[in-house]
């Protein structure tokens, strides 16, 4: 699922994605739009933006996609400061600007932690978020 007010941007990362194996199941610009899309498909992953057009209210939505719903979340964001401390539950977020390969190996590691619940190598440009580094370097 993809939670951005962009929706170029929005149309772009489900292009990345499609071409990349993956399924969409859904695009929201905020969060009653995303929510819908969560309860009615059960997404794996959110790449979920800070700010939508409902406001700062990707870091709540996170935390309840995490929360109720078991979905990884990676937010992508051109406002990193507005990150909670403790990523809202989400397992990193991703600076914008991004290019494909970000997004493809950001979608990577989540794929990869979902199946293992093993850290592993975090790609490049995908900032991890810091409850990762408590699972232990046996998990890494």
């Amino acid at each position: 699922m993809i939670v951005e007010d962009q929706a170029i941007l929005a149309m772009e990362l489900e292009m990345v994605l499609g071409d990349a194996g993956y399924r969409v199941v859904g695009c929201a610009m905020d969060q009653a739009s995303a929510f819908a899309i969560a309860e009615r498909e059960a997404p794996e992953l959110a790449l979920v933006d800070v700010n939508l057009l409902d406001g700062l209210t990707g870091p709540d939505l996170a935390a309840r996609l995490v929360q109720d719903s078991g979905i990884a979340v990676i937010f992508l964001t051109a406002n990193p400061e507005q990150i909670p401390d403790g990523y809202a539950g989400a397992l990193g977020a991703v600076s914008k600007p991004f290019d494909e390969q970000t997004i493809q190996d950001a979608v990577a590691f989540a794929a990869r932690f979902r199946s293992t619940g093993r850290v592993g190598e975090v790609p490049r440009r995908l900032r991890p978020a810091p409850w990762l580094a408590t699972l232990g370097r046996a998990d890494i």
